[in-house]
C-alpha cells in the first residue's frame, strides 16, 4: 500500500481492488450520457462523491488544461491517474500530521526549537546538532499548519547523514 522508503526513493501507494472499482463505479456514474469521458462539472461531482469537497476553480482549470486536446474530456484512465495521485497526497498529509502530531508533546500546535531537536534525534541520531539548528532556522517555528512542509521524512534525515 503505502510506505515511506529510505534513501530518498519516491513513495508508492496502490489503490485496493475495492477502492479501484469504486473510482470506476464513481466515473461511471458522472458520465450520466455515457460519453466515455467526464466533462469539468462531471469531474467536480466526482471529486465531491470521492473526497467531499467540491474541486476550487484553480484546480478544475487544473486537471482540464491537462486532458488531451484531442478528447473533450477527462477519460476513465486519465481519472483513474488523477484520483490516485489526489489519493496519495491526502495519505502523505495525513502521515505528516501523524509524525507533527507525536512530536508536538504539549498540544500547542507549533514546535519549539527543543521539540525539533528532540524529534530529530529519534529518527536521525546521528544528525548533527548543527544541521538540525539550519533546518529549524530556515523553518521558523514549526506549525501544525505548515505541516506540508514541516517535517521531513525518514528518508530526507537519512539523506543529511542521519538514521
Amino acid at each position: 500500500m503505502f510506505s515511506s522508503q529510505a534513501g530518498g526513493r519516491p513513495r508508492t501507494w496502490e489503490a485496493r481492488p475495492s477502492e479501484h472499482k469504486k473510482w470506476v463505479e464513481v466515473f461511471r456514474a458522472c458520465d450520466e450520457d455515457n460519453k466515455g469521458y467526464l466533462s469539468r462539472e462531471d469531474f467536480k461531482v466526482a471529486v465531491v462523491m470521492l473526497f467531499g469537497y467540491k474541486p476550487s476553480k484553480i484546480e478544475a482549470d487544473s486537471v482540464m488544461s491537462s486532458v488531451d486536446p484531442n478528447t473533450s474530456g477527462i477519460q476513465l484512465k486519465e481519472f483513474l491517474d488523477i484520483v490516485r495521485k489526489k489519493k496519495e497526497a491526502q495519505l502523505y498529509r495525513n502521515e505528516v500530521r501523524h509524525i507533527f502530531t507525536a512530536f508536538d508533546r504539549h498540544y500547542r500546535g507549533y514546535l519549539t526549537l527543543e521539540d525539533f531537536k528532540k524529534a530529530f534525534k529519534q529518527v536521525a541520531p546521528k544528525l548533527s546538532e548543527r544541521i538540525i539548528l539550519e533546518v529549524f532556522r530556515c523553518w521558523g517555528c514549526v506549525k501544525a499548519e505548515k505541516t506540508d512542509t514541516a517535517l521531513p521524512s525518514r528518508s530526507l534525515a537519512s539523506s543529511w547523514g542521519g538514521g
